[in-house]
Formats: structure tokens, C-alpha cells, sequence
């Protein structure tokens, strides 16, 4: 008799990274229900996007305040919404203003 088979774990894919925008913000207003205001420095004049924090930043319980530089994923079938991927420690980032 041959050995039974051992069952692998199958692991869900990320989703394609074409379909997004990286985009480095600033935490502008807070909003209520987990919405933050952005604004984008990327894109040019002052652009605002509401943006909600992914899953990991949930899980994690990060804090993000206002006035935080932080990482949006902007999708490209609707540039007024994103997903904050990540809460930059310091100022790395200097608006332009």
C-alpha cells in the first residue's frame, strides 16, 4: 500500500497590483465610522480622497490620527476612494504647500 496523500494548504492570491494606484497622503480630518479624509501629494493640487484602513492596520489595532503621512492604494475604477496600507512613523513625507 502507498503512503496516504498529505492535504496542502492553499493559500488565497493577493489581488493583482495593476488594478491599484500607490499613493503617498496626509491624514486631513477624521471621520466617523473608520474615514479618514486625505489629502494625495502625488496627483498634483490638493486632491482629497476618503479613505478606509485595510484589514492588517485593523487587525493590528494602528492608530491613525490626524495629520499622519500614511500609504493609500487608490483603485483605478474610482479615484474618490482608497485604502490605507500603511501609517508612516515620522514625517517622512513634506506636503507642498
Amino acid at each position: 500500500m502507498s503512503k496516504p496523500q498529505r492535504k496542502v494548504k492553499v493559500y488565497h492570491q493577493p489581488k493583482s497590483n495593476a488594478d491599484t494606484i500607490l499613493c503617498e497622503a496626509r491624514v486631513i480630518d477624521v471621520l466617523p465610522g473608520a474615514i479618514f479624509k486625505v489629502e494625495l501629494k502625488d496627483l498634483g493640487d490638493k486632491n482629497y480622497v476618503t479613505a478606509t484602513p485595510s484589514g492588517k492596520i485593523r487587525m493590528n489595532h494602528i492608530r491613525i490620527l490626524r495629520g499622519d503621512y500614511v500609504t493609500v492604494e487608490l483603485s483605478t475604477y474610482d479615484l474618490t476612494k482608497g485604502r490605507i496600507t500603511f501609517r508612516h512613523k515620522g514625517p517622512n513625507i513634506k506636503p507642498e504647500e
